[in-house]
């Protein structure tokens, strides 16, 4: 999945909690979004942070689908709220493989 699919993709699925993500279709998100969040900030720090927040129900969509891709619920995202250990914890669950056959949250995503 390329750069620009992971992006067009996250936004196509704006509300969608349902399902399967692959790595590379959250990390490309996840570096979309800070990359451009980085950049508003030169610009207007309020900017910036309207920038964040409309790519924050998003970015917990696709975190939740590529949670499912491990076999691990979305609530894991919960996580992220404990500082440090829950941090550490957060990236080890999004950057495992997923699993190569269906689960209860759906088919393997095609790319």
């Amino acid at each position: 999945m390329s750069f620009q699919e992971a992006v067009q993709l996250c936004f196509q699925k704006y509300f969608d909690f349902n399902g399967r993500a692959k790595r590379p279709e959250y990390w490309w998100f996840f570096l979309f979004c800070f990359l451009i969040a980085v950049l508003l900030e030169f610009v207007s720090s309020n900017i910036s942070w309207i920038f964040s927040l409309a790519t924050f129900i998003p970015s917990i969509a696709v975190g939740s689908r590529r949670l499912h891709d491990t076999n691990k619920s979305g609530w894991f995202q919960l996580l992220w709220l404990i500082p440090l250990l829950g941090w550490a914890a957060m990236i080890y669950l999004l950057v495992q493989e997923g699993e190569s056959a269906a689960n209860q949250y759906g088919e393997v995503p095609e790319k």
